[in-house]
Order: C-alpha cells, then sequence, then structure tokens
C-alpha cells in the first residue's frame, strides 16, 4: 500500500515543524530543550491535527530513543509492563520515550507501572490528549508533567503545509489554484490531519494535474463539522447557543442549534436545555415559554428526527424572542441561601396541618372569604424578601397587581 501524505511530509526536526510557534518557538522553552536533548516528561494537549504527535515523533527522533506508543484507553496493563521490563534490562544510557496516547483515560493500575520509572528518570513519558487535562487528569500525575497546550493551526500554517505536501509529498507535480486552496483552509477549521486527507482525496480526482475548486468541492460535499460530544467542544457550543437565547440573538440561536442538530447531539439534550433556560431565563416575563418548551421536549421524544429540528427550532426561537427575567431563578437562590444562613423558622401555628380540633385552626384567614382574595397575615416569621419582580413582559403586570392588592388591604 502505497505511503499516506501525511507520512511522506512528516517533518524529521523541529526546524521542519510547522505552527505552535507559542511554544516552539525561537528562544522558547520546548524548542530550546529539543535542540539540546534535554527533555523531561512532559504532556501535549489541545484538538486534533495541531500536531501533538508528530512534535513527540520529533522528539523521539533528536534523542535517537527507543519508542514506546500506547494508548491508555485501548492498552491493557500488560503492555505498560511490557515496557517496564524493557527498562529494567536496557543500558543505562539509552533513551527511552513513552508516548502515551489518549493519557486522560491512564488509570491507577497504568500509573503505577510507569510512575516509579518516570521519577526516577529512567524514561520520557509524553502523553498526549485532546482533553483539557485540568479537567480529566489527576493533580497527582500533572505534577509530574511539564504541560504544552496546543492550538488550531493559523491559515498561514495551513497554508505553508500545503505548499510541503505539494513540493515534497508530490514532488511539484501537482498544483493548487487559490480559490481551492481557500476552500480547503476554511474547511479543515485548524486540523491539519483533515487538511492532508481532504487534499489527497481532491489530488486523486483531480484533472490535468491541477486541483481546483470543483475537486475540492465534490470531496468536502458532505462537510465534517468539528463537535465531539465527549470534549470541551460539545459544552462550548450548548453554552453559545443558551446565551444566545438570552441573549435574543435568533440568529446566533439557530445557528448553533443547526451545528448541534448537523453533528448529531441527541435531540432530547437539546429540548432539555430549552427548557431550562424557559423557566432560568425568561420566567414569569412570558409564563408560556415554559409551556411551549416542554411541549417542545414532548413532541421531540414522540416524534424523533428529522422533523424534531423544526420543533427544537420553534420552542428555541421562542424562549429567544420573549422578554427575560431571571426573578424565579434570583428568588429560589436567595430563598435557599437563607434556609442555610439565616435565623430558623418555625411554620406558624396557624399554617400547620391542622386536625379538626386543632385550635388554631380560627386563627387562618382564609384569602378566598375576602376583596380581591387576600388578606395580611403571616405565613412566615421574621417575613424577608425573595422574589422581586421585574418591568419585562408579563412580570409587570404581576409587579402591578402586587402593588394594588397591598394598597387596596391598607384602605380596607
Amino acid at each position: 500500500m502505497e505511503e499516506s501524505l501525511q507520512k511522506k511530509i512528516a517533518p524529521q526536526s523541529i526546524d521542519e515543524f510547522i505552527g505552535q510557534k507559542h511554544i516552539v518557538g525561537d528562544g522558547k522553552y520546548l524548542r530550546e530543550a529539543i535542540e539540546n536533548g534535554n527533555i523531561r516528561s512532559s504532556l501535549f494537549y489541545g484538538p486534533s491535527g495541531s500536531g501533538k504527535t508528530v512534535l513527540a515523533s520529533i522528539i523521539a527522533l533528536s534523542l535517537k530513543a527507543r519508542v514506546f506508543k500506547l494508548n491508555a484507553a485501548v492498552d491493557g496493563i500488560g503492555e505498560f509492563k511490557s515496557v517496564r521490563d524493557y527498562v529494567k534490562k536496557s543500558f543505562e544510557k539509552e533513551n527511552i520515550i513513552v508516548i502515551v496516547d489518549e493519557i486522560h483515560h491512564f488509570n491507577k493500575s497504568q500509573q503505577d507501572v510507569l510512575l516509579p520509572s518516570i521519577e526516577r528518570d529512567e524514561i520520557v513519558v509524553i502523553g498526549i490528549t485532546a482533553e483539557n487535562p485540568f479537567f480529566y487528569i489527576n493533580k497527582s500525575l500533572l505534577s509530574r508533567f511539564l504541560i504544552f497546550e496546543f492550538k488550531k493551526h493559523t491559515e498561514e500554517d495551513l497554508s505553508l503545509i500545503i505548499k510541503r505536501a505539494i513540493e515534497k509529498g508530490y514532488d511539484g507535480k501537482i498544483s493548487i489554484t487559490d480559490k481551492a486552496r481557500e476552500i480547503l483552509i476554511r474547511y479543515c477549521d485548524g486540523d491539519a490531519r483533515r487538511l492532508l486527507n481532504a487534499l489527497e482525496a481532491s489530488v486523486v480526482i483531480s484533472k490535468n494535474n491541477i486541483v481546483d475548486e470543483n475537486a475540492v468541492v465534490e470531496i468536502l460535499s458532505t462537510r465534517y463539522v468539528s463537535y465531539d460530544k465527549k470534549y470541551d467542544e460539545h459544552y462550548d457550543v450548548i453554552s453559545a447557543f443558551i446565551k444566545s437565547m438570552r441573549g435574543t440573538d435568533p440568529d446566533a440561536t439557530l445557528y448553533w442549534l443547526g451545528k448541534m442538530i448537523y453533528a448529531g447531539e441527541d435531540p432530547l439534550f437539546i429540548a432539555r436545555r430549552i427548557v431550562i433556560c424557559a423557566s432560568e431565563d425568561v420566567g414569569l416575563a412570558n409564563p408560556m415559554a415554559l409551556v411551549v418548551a416542554n411541549s417542545a421536549f414532548e413532541a421531540v421524544k414522540n416524534i424523533g428526527m428529522p422533523e424534531a429540528r423544526i420543533i427544537l427550532a420553534h420552542a428555541a426561537l421562542y424562549v429567544c424572542l420573549s422578554p427575560k427575567s431571571n426573578s424565579a431563578y434570583l428568588g429560589i437562590e436567595r430563598a435557599i441561601k437563607e434556609v442555610e444562613e439565616g435565623p430558623h423558622r418555625e411554620v406558624p401555628s396557624h399554617l400547620r396541618n391542622f386536625k379538626i380540633s386543632d385550635k388554631n385552626i380560627s386563627k387562618y384567614k382564609n384569602p378566598h372569604d375576602f376583596p380581591s382574595h387576600y388578606i395580611e397575615q403571616e405565613y412566615m416569621p421574621n417575613p424577608k424578601k425573595f422574589y422581586v419582580p421585574t418591568e419585562q413582559g408579563n412580570e409587570a403586570k404581576i409587579k402591578k397587581f402586587l402593588e394594588e392588592i397591598k394598597r387596596n388591604e391598607k384602605k380596607a
């Protein structure tokens, strides 16, 4: 089988590495460490296709090291023990690098095998992950690594990668139009691996050794959206969706909703977030928002995709375009804080669950027996205000109603 384009053009030294100048640029620690052969165990984290594995391979080449490649999610304890056993038998000055992919899955048994060798500087471990290590990797393990964050490639980086692919991967025998280059760069969203795969496929269907817009569009007709339900992108997009509804931006609301639907997000997960937003951010300014959102949740559950996308859009736009009030959210937060930190309050005797023989039954005043169906009486010892209505939408009417019934009570 012919070698892939990615392997053909893989950089062999730090000078050939493209991108991540914030960690391997001139004068940066990691570059100096690679050039001086003074590498410590490190953790590389960042998005796919940003060069983490490539840089780990360059480090191994620069040290002329014996390399072990492991995957913490797949390889069992036996594979990790084989590395440990090799270390015990190796020559004292032999450089050994262990590249551990998906290191966020590093379990205690795997750690127990390798950590003694790390602590004795017998091996260099380079952990690779797309996860944020500060969320997914325990602190005791993090303390043993230098941590480097990789970022998406810039457009300049990707343009240089295309240039290298043409010159080294195809010996300059193909060319690419400016428009095709622009589409490829925009499509890959900073992911060099995706860029090279798309370029390689485009070359196959190109005519006269010229990769043009038509070839690229044909390959990219079914676009892959950068979105992984396991990783931070999942939380970033749902956060943007909720904040767009809260911010009354219907176009942004539909865009983030569309991205989640296209990427295959669970429609019930989306519907639940709309229900929460309807209560937390719209609340009493438009009580119908919760009704619409909850109806949408039930409809999505019963209808399913692809028609559910219309129901989700309907509910999301209704919540987005409603007047906003978070008074219910703030009110319950204040009340819970008072329960936790305030004075203990007993239920007033006239409000307790009574028996027919209870003498306190006569002390309770039923609001329905009075004008406006309201009567001033003690409902809570040491009264404190938790609910503060706003002037938004329907809540302005609520505020006016509360003021009127109290005013009428004073007149009576």
